[in-house]
């Protein structure tokens, strides 16, 4: 396990630990945050735990072309009152996202610390959100970072209603036009859509 300091560095990757973590400490400063994710580290703790860095292997990730959009939400799609925006409210998706209850874990990832982090990136044009509105109202959502590389580094998503979130991740793919969605860790939800293990080496050379 690394510590870290105040200076704004990461060990290899390839030094994480079996489960994907390679340092605790440091901070949450922009330059910090954009020298992990170019770097393929991301940070992830819950709540009263230290700063946890992560850069797992294999990598969890969607390429958009091998997206998978089943009949019914194909139906969706076409026939939605769902209205979607880009980084129309960032604030309020990640608020929504980390109010979300997930399965196995007893408090939110999302801390104060870190949401004040991702709004500095959003406003230096680094965060991006996507939100999904129902009837004017915010209903679902996403954010994640955008590497300016073709890459877009998913963090979190929301929904109030059904269907909403898988809206707006479907209708942001397809309307972008990035070569990789990094989803880090393996989920049900993202598998169902497409998204597949790759070895952290070949993620790596996505992001150089």
């Amino acid at each position: 396990m690394y510590y870290l300091n105040k200076d704004i560095w990461f060990p290899e990757v390839s030094l994480a630990s079996k489960e994907g973590i390679l340092a605790i400490g440091g901070d949450l400063t922009p330059e910090r945050l954009i020298l992990a994710y170019k770097s393929g580290i991301f940070p992830w703790f819950e709540d009263e735990e230290p700063i946890l860095w992560w850069s797992p292997n294999p990598r969890f990730v969607l390429f958009p072309e091998q997206l998978k959009v089943s009949k019914s939400m194909t139906q969706v799609l076409r026939n939605t009152d769902f209205k979607i925006t880009v980084n129309k409210d960032f604030e309020a998706v990640i608020n929504n996202c980390s109010k979300i209850k997930r399965d196995g874990q007893k408090g939110t990832w999302i801390t104060n610390d870190l949401k004040d982090a991702y709004i500095k990136l959003h406003e230096l044009g680094i965060a991006k959100s996507v939100e999904v509105w129902l009837n004017e109202n915010l209903v679902g959502g996403l954010y994640g970072v955008d590497l300016d590389n073709g890459v877009f580094c998913g963090e979190s998503m929301f929904s109030k209603v059904s269907n909403a979130s898988k809206v707006g991740f479907i209708s942001f793919i397809q309307n972008t036009n990035y070569k990789l969605i990094d989803c880090q860790v393996y989920t049900n939800h993202l598998a169902s859509l497409g998204a597949e293990d790759i070895s952290r080496d070949e993620f790596l050379k996505y992001l150089s």
